[in-house]
Formats: structure tokens, C-alpha cells, sequence
């Protein structure tokens, strides 16, 4: 039998990187770096293309990106629409091989997909056929394939119970809310015990009450389990809340870090005080004022 305390060991020791009291914390090892990272997309240039003069030129999508993450850590990599924000969590995923550059993780670089990440998708991608049980189940033994079954279901109800869907269990996703597929989604993988938790955009889709909801859902879990997640968003309101630290990203093309900015609230944080923080109005005016300066130049790209 397997209990929480075993399967998060290895992080529950490691402290907060924002130091948020002024205190001497202990050194963080880095534990996800991006060096110089690139990713260019061919144009068109076959002989097709040059016949029918469809050519297009090469896209760069992200220039020389470089960034280190300490374990335990929550970053939110905020930008205008088409800075690559999501093309670069691909890349830390190892689903797209970037042009140039590498991605290290505890030091070795990774080329392709492993447990070590797990990933909550916009769209919850999870299997129709299969209840809220065996969508988590399949994951935890894909992953552990020589876990014993009892085991197995342990580690499922663990999970279940963690994102309060305790009755849930045996119903399949089309009996489910957005909220609810979502929590699947944050269950599955979290249950597969990764360092590192990347989320793309997770409550993009959902309406406004069920997004505060989760984004509350989202705190208390990272309180519980302390894992190191690197989340995309569109919202100034929801990296405020939930981030150490928030990469602000330029406009694409040849995307790369404008600026990285510390949250030093205290946790946990209540969304209902959190606009009552000293140095949080202007650090929201900060992420404004960038977001607007780099939106417009997208659209005056475009004129």
C-alpha cells in the first residue's frame, strides 16, 4: 500500500523559491532549464510552391529563450496572443522538438514525452469510452504497469478524493460539466506523480465561476502537493493568484522573455483579500501595461 507521504517524498522537503518574509531560505537546485531555445517553422519553398507561387518565408516563432525553474515553484508565462506561449509548454513537454537549443530537466535534456511531466489540456482530452475510474487508471498503469492492482485503485481514489469527485467515479465525460472534465484532467495527472505540471490554458474554456473555482481548486492542491508547474494563461488576474513568478513574453514573431516578475504575497491566498496586498495594484498595472503595449504592436503589425 502506498500513501501520499511516499509517493510525494521526494518534494514535500523542498521550501518555496519567493522568499516572502524577508527570511534566508535554503538553496533551490534548478530543476527545468530552457537554454537558448528556438523554434522556426519552414515556409514554403518546394518546387510546387514556387510554380504555383504559393512560397512563403520561415516563421520564428520563439528566438534564443532562455529560462530556469527551481523545484517547487509556480510559473505563469503570460504574453499576446501568438508569442508562442503554448508552442514553448509543447517544447518542455517534449511533444515538439524546438530548432535549436535544449531543454534540461535535473540537469539531463529530454527529447521526447516521459511521466516526469504531466500535462492538463484546454480541451481535457480525455477518453469517452471510459469513466472518471478508468480515465485516471489508465495513466497510473501506463505508467506503473508493475504496480499491483490494489495499489492502483488506492492511488485512483486518492486522486478522486483530492479534486472532490467522490461519486463520480463511474460516470463517463459526456455526463460531466467543463468543471468537472477539468478536475479528471488535473486528477489523471497529477496521478502519475510528475515533477513537473504543465498546464496549458486548463480553465481558458470554461465560464467565469467555474474558472474562480478552480483557480481556488488549483491553490489548494499546489498547497497539498507542492509540485513544480509551469501554467499558461491569458489572465493578469489568474497569474497573480496562483504564481511564484510570472515570465511576461514579448510579441511573436521571434518571441522571447521580456521580463520576469516575482509575486511576493504570502500563501495561501484568498482571491476575496489577495487586491488588498500592498505592491498588488501596481504589479497588476506592470503586467497591464505590457500586455497592452504588446498587443498593439501585434495589431499594428497587421495593418
Amino acid at each position: 500500500m502506498i500513501s501520499s507521504n511516499s509517493i510525494f517524498n521526494s518534494l514535500d522537503s523542498i521550501n518555496s523559491l519567493v522568499d516572502s518574509g524577508g527570511s534566508n531560505s535554503a538553496y533551490q537546485p534548478v530543476q527545468l532549464a530552457l537554454k537558448q531555445i528556438s523554434m522556426v517553422y519552414q515556409g514554403r519553398r518546394g518546387l510546387l510552391d514556387r510554380l504555383t507561387g504559393r512560397t512563403s518565408k520561415d516563421y520564428v516563432a520563439i528566438a534564443d529563450l532562455s529560462l530556469e525553474i527551481t523545484a517547487n515553484t509556480f510559473v505563469s508565462i503570460i504574453g499576446p496572443s501568438g508569442c508562442g506561449k503554448s508552442t514553448l509548454l509543447n517544447i518542455i513537454a517534449g511533444l515538439i522538438e524546438p530548432t535549436s537549443g535544449s531543454v534540461l530537466i535535473n540537469g539531463k535534456e529530454v527529447h521526447s514525452p516521459a511521466p516526469d511531466r504531466g500535462i492538463i489540456f484546454q480541451n481535457y482530452a480525455l477518453m469517452p469510452w471510459m469513466t472518471v475510474y478508468e480515465n485516471i487508471r489508465f495513466a497510473v498503469e501506463t505508467v506503473f504497469p508493475k504496480m499491483p492492482l490494489g495499489e492502483q485503485r488506492q492511488v485512483v481514489h486518492q486522486f478522486i478524493d483530492l479534486v472532490g469527485l467522490r461519486g463520480a467515479e463511474k460516470k463517463h465525460p459526456h455526463e460531466l460539466s467543463g468543471g468537472m472534465k477539468q478536475r479528471v484532467g488535473i486528477a489523471r495527472a497529477l496521478a502519475i506523480n510528475p515533477e513537473i505540471l504543465l498546464m496549458d490554458e486548463p480553465f481558458g474554456a470554461l465560464d467565469a465561476l467555474t474558472r474562480g473555482f478552480l483557480q481556488d481548486e488549483i491553490e489548494r492542491i499546489w498547497e497539498q502537493q507542492r509540485k513544480t508547474v509551469v501554467l499558461i494563461t491569458h489572465s493578469i488576474e489568474e497569474a497573480i493568484l496562483l504564481s511564484d513568478r510570472i515570465v511576461m513574453m514579448t510579441k511573436g514573431p521571434a518571441a522571447k522573455i521580456a521580463q520576469i516578475l516575482d509575486v511576493p504575497f504570502p500563501r495561501p491566498r484568498q482571491r476575496e483579500t489577495l487586491d488588498q496586498m500592498r505592491g498588488y495594484h501596481q504589479l497588476k498595472a506592470e503586467m497591464e501595461q505590457h500586455l497592452s503595449r504588446e498587443t498593439r504592436a501585434v495589431e499594428e503589425a497587421r495593418i
